[in-house]
């Protein structure tokens, strides 16, 4: 039976935590995890979800602000005697003394195909970049930022409407799957190690507010994909207002069967500036032009207001052709 100790603090580290405490392959002796934020109007201090599952299952749970710095926790992770650490989106960077601890070193279940990726946000920036693979790596840790040998992948295959929320989803069930199949051998010693050769890296940097204001001087399909890969944060002007751009379908070829009478109704419309309404669609939408085609607002929010369908804001609003976006 493996001793681990699980590194992790979002909702997409959770199946694997949960995965490894129903697998009686596996002992979790501890949880390390980001501490407590406060969040919502009353500014109360709200747990982690790994720290939620932890408690539920009654695993000691470390929290210190900076994992390199602590002398107490630092004494406390070498007692547990773990055989290995596993490490899902924990947030911190580990020390080359905390990689040295475990016996089998430090696990990690990356979001991206290594060396593609590396960095905070692999997920979204793959999105982005209108990437139509992405999976998981499992990895282990150096002292480098995801530069590690590679231990085994899995690959996902991204849908064309697919956003950021959807593929973190998905990729967290994989990343549990792999991390149960990573383990055991890399503990008997019949796993093939791959160095990442560095000269095919790419990066993914953490996310500034900036990146998130629409440009719709842009094609329409690198539109769409900023809008899912950074879901549901991207922001526009309209009317003088800020308008949050949650979804959007690109009227491009490849788009499901139900939206291809819109990608006819497209080739008829009058051209108009970029980021002006080229038309309203009754039940479905406004129709944005783009720097290179259309782009069906599916679901947006004013500011103030709760999110809402297309249809319902433009049709309440009395969106107009020829209005301006941004």
């Amino acid at each position: 039976m493996l001793k681990v100790v699980f590194f992790g603090t979002p909702q997409f580290a959770v199946p694997s935590l949960e995965a490894l405490l129903k697998d009686d392959r596996f002992t979790v002796m501890a949880v390390v995890t980001q501490p407590d934020k406060r969040r919502g109007r009353g500014n109360e201090l709200v747990p982690s979800p790994i720290k939620t599952v932890a408690l539920n299952d009654k695993i000691p749970v470390i929290q210190p602000d900076r994992i390199k710095k602590s002398i107490e926790d630092l004494a406390l992770l070498k007692s547990y005697q773990a055989d290995v650490f596993v490490v899902v989106a924990y947030g911190q960077l580990l020390s080359q003394d905390i990689l040295d601890m475990p016996t089998h070193g430090c696990i990690n279940g990356h979001g991206s195909l290594l060396p593609h990726y590396r960095g905070a946000a692999p997920i979204q920036w793959c999105l982005v970049n209108g990437e139509t693979q992405t999976g998981m790596t499992t990895m282990l840790m150096d002292i480098g930022m995801d530069t590690g040998a590679m231990l085994q992948k899995a690959t996902l295959d991204i849908g064309l409407l697919d956003n950021a929320h959807d593929l973190a989803d998905r990729l967290s069930h994989t990343s549990a799957e792999l991390l149960l199949e990573t383990l055991p051998k890399l503990a008997n010693g019949t796993l093939c190690i791959e160095h990442q050769n560095n000269s095919e890296a790419t990066y993914a940097p953490l996310i500034k507010k900036e990146n998130y204001l629409l440009d719709w001087s842009q094609p329409a399909i690198a539109i769409h994909n900023r809008v899912r890969g950074f879901y549901p944060h991207c922001t526009t002007q309209f009317r003088g207002a800020g308008l949050k751009i949650i979804t959007t379908v690109p009227l491009v070829p490849g788009i499901p069967d139900e939206y291809h009478t819109l990608l006819e109704q497209a080739e008829t419309l009058l051209p108009q500036a970029p980021g002006k309404i080229a038309a309203v669609i009754k039940n479905i939408g406004a129709i944005v032009e783009t720097g290179h085609g259309y782009l069906l607002l599916k679901e947006v929010q004013l500011a103030g207001k709760k999110a809402q369908s297309g249809w319902d804001f433009a049709n309440g609003g009395r969106v107009s052709i020829a209005e301006q976006m941004g």
